[in-house]
């Protein structure tokens, strides 16, 4: 990747969005370091539950980075929390009474009086389809949402264009796509989506061409994108499942479309043949990262009390699983080569140990082995060990701000650099960790993003299994210098009876572990968070 290319991410639907969140776990790893990325999320559901959980991760991330001069902060150089996000949202509006369904939209019922176009409708679209409520997404009727995510898109340009009804989401489309523009031959984007779905597979197919016409409408005199931008994307096939819609709740004709997790391995082989041999999409995308789920599918409706499917809005809140981990990991891969096919799309796969229904994953899985490896460990490693510092150690998982009481541990070791330090910074990056790692909440444990994806990993994942431990009596006694098994990689202790915590709150007295001018810190925040991952990169030896 050339150090000009400008990063564009956009996350589609609830996958898309699972996606994403593992995308920004990783910018918090510092795995994007010195990145400024440009993330669009884009649905037809404003209140899906996934995309809110999202976007306010995200908004999180940014007021830990922000400075006195900068909103959101700047990008930084190894480190933890060193990408820039800019956050943009569009959604389609498919709630007024006129746009709930396609009949409305299409204006079928003031037809010609030869009726033509209803009779065009009928022939491709059956009256279920016509009838089923927009506002939750596509229900699986990719060939209805392909068509409505186009003409959405190229409307809101012709919004922004005419000056007129412009709303929120809207401009901000509008903002991201003129980025785009601006950007030229050096833009990179991915695209974060499923195809055994609705809104992902319906989208992906058409986000190219979309986004080049929008520009094209929107910019007056502008030709469209640059032949030069380079598109790529998750082929992400099913990997769950959810309760199976009884005929009760299909009485209704807005009802009467709901996805059906049975088919999707179905849809899955049909998409794969469609992506294979379409010209648009062989055209328009240079790379596309076929991820797939070899174990028995994760069955999201399991332990919920809901009587009926759940088509969307803010209950579509579905835990995180390892294969979104595996899509964010393709998008470093996307970003970071600079061996593209310039005559038709590449589709790219890689295997993991699967054997006896386990499935292993360790540092070289992610994003290559040899030194990618161990940039990985370090980076997941390093980041792992600084949630339990403050959620383990100082008790930032039991109620406590763990990350105050990991700063009054330093000024008893005269560290106070970070005095100044604001209480709802403290309190910002401890929720953020408790949203990455875990919570108690009346003694019961809550599973952040890292033991979800665990949950879903039968075998190992990258470190031991006392690193994902739920018991508290074992929190208590975690060491967290010895997170890997990889002996080499453990913490020094402090003496012959003492511990690798202690060890490393000594390690941060070391000057050669403070900020350093190459990493872009400024303010106290970004030299706490340097300060931070200096001393853990020091005490793993990664």
């Amino acid at each position: 990747m050339a150090n000009s290319d400008k990063l564009f991410v956009i996350a589609i639907g609830g996958t898309g969005m699972r996606c994403l969140e593992s995308f920004t776990h990783l910018c918090a790893m510092g795995v994007f370091d010195s990145k400024e990325i440009d993330i669009l999320t884009l649905d037809t559901d404003q209140t899906n539950g996934n995309k809110q959980r999202t976007e306010e991760l995200i908004k999180q991330y940014n007021r830990i980075k922000t400075t006195s001069s900068t909103q959101g902060g700047n990008p930084n150089k190894d480190s933890f929390f060193s990408a820039k996000l800019n956050l943009y949202r569009f959604w389609t509006d498919y709630n007024s009474a006129s746009r709930t369904k396609f009949k409305n939209i299409a204006q079928l019922s003031n037809d010609t009086p030869d009726g033509e176009n209803k009779l065009l409708s009928e022939l491709f679209l059956d009256d279920n389809v016509q009838e089923f409520n927009l506002a939750h997404g596509y229900r699986a009727q990719t060939h209805l949402g392909s068509y409505l995510m186009y003409h959405a898109i190229v409307e809101a340009a012709r919004n922004l264009e005419s000056g007129k009804n412009q709303e929120s989401q809207e401009k901000e489309f509008g903002e991201f796509i003129q980025k785009i523009y601006d950007a030229g031959d050096e833009a990179r984007v991915f695209v974060f989506g499923s195809i055994f779905g609705g809104t992902g597979a319906s989208s992906i197919p058409v986000i190219p061409k979309a986004l080049n016409d929008a520009i094209k409408i929107r910019g007056g005199d502008k030709m469209g994108l640059s032949k030069g931008v380079k598109f790529g994307s998750t082929l992400l096939t099913e990997y769950f499942s959810f309760k199976k819609p009884d005929a009760a709740q299909k009485q209704s004709k807005e009802n009467a479309i709901i996805a059906d997790s049975s088919f999707f391995t179905l849809n899955s082989q049909a998409a794969l043949q469609f992506y294979q041999s379409d010209p648009t999409v062989q055209s328009t995308y240079k790379k596309m990262y076929h991820i797939g789920w070899p174990i028995t599918s994760e069955d999201f409706s399991k332990n919920s009390n809901e009587k009926e499917t759940i088509t969307g809005g803010q209950n579509q809140k579905n835990p995180n699983h390892i294969t979104e981990l595996i899509c964010a990991c393709a998008a470093f891969d996307f970003f970071n080569t600079d061996s593209f096919n310039n005559d038709k799309a590449e589709y790219v796969y890689k295997s993991v140990r699967y054997k006896d229904g386990i499935l292993d994953f360790n540092f070289n899985d992610f994003i290559g082995d040899g030194d990618n490896g161990k940039f990985f460990a370090r980076k997941f490693g390093g980041f792992v060990s600084f949630m339990h510092l403050a959620l383990t150690i100082n008790k930032g998982s039991l109620g406590d701000n763990g990350v105050q009481g990991f700063l009054n541990r330093l000024e008893k070791q005269n560290i106070h650099n970070y005095s100044t330090l604001e209480e709802q910074y403290t309190v910002d990056l401890n929720n953020y960790l408790k949203s990455f790692g875990y919570s108690f909440d009346n003694n019961n444990f809550t599973s952040g993003w890292l033991y979800q994806i665990k949950s879903t990993v039968s075998g190992k994942l990258i470190l031991n299994e006392n690193s994902y431990t739920q018991s508290s009596k074992e929190l208590n006694k975690l060491d967290i210098g010895k997170l890997f098994d990889e002996k080499e990689y453990h913490w020094e202790k402090s003496g012959l009876f003492g511990n690798t915590y202690e060890a490393f709150v000594e390690t941060l007295i070391d000057p050669e572990v403070e900020p350093k001018a190459e990493q872009n810190c400024s303010d106290t925040n970004e030299k706490f968070l340097a300060h931070i991952y200096n001393a853990v990169k020091k005490s793993q030896k990664i």
